[in-house]
């Protein structure tokens, strides 16, 4: 398994990052658009000015995000790096969002993704209930 994880980890830094990530294992490729989509309405209702304290952005992205994002690409050897200014930016916004999903969530599990992003990689079932609900709601 560990094997797949990093042959998926290569291939990522063959393409370039999109909204959607390559499922470990396998040639079909997993679209986060919808997931995105719901939480960005959720989060931003679409506004890519959208500021919650030190969250902005679409998705409202912290400077913690930010720096995890690039933790991940520095240990993959991938020399991209994000800035704080790039959360107002829908797309790197999307990007930052595919990294974190790979490393954090490589079997693509869609509840887990909208739970991590409402509470961290060691979220609360319970304390993310009401998130995941909203969340839901708003696929389409």
């Amino acid at each position: 398994m560990r094997i797949l994880k990093l042959l998926f980890l290569q291939m990522m830094m063959l393409v370039p990052i999109s909204a959607s990530a390559d499922v470990a294992g396998d040639q079909e490729k997993f679209d986060w658009n919808p997931v995105m989509d719901a939480i960005i309405q959720v989060e931003s209702k679409g506004n890519p000015r959208a500021v919650s304290g030190c969250y902005v952005g679409v998705l409202q992205i912290s400077p913690v995000l930010v720096r995890e994002c690039n933790n991940i690409l520095k240990r993959q050897g991938i020399k991209k790096t994000y800035s704080l200014s790039d959360r107002y930016n829908e797309q790197k916004s999307r990007e930052m969002f595919v990294i974190i999903q790979s490393f954090h969530n490589p079997s693509n599990n869609v509840e887990k993704a909208i739970r991590m992003w409402n509470g961290g990689p060691g979220y609360s079932v319970a304390r993310t209930q009401r998130y995941l609900n909203k969340v839901y709601k708003n696929m389409k």
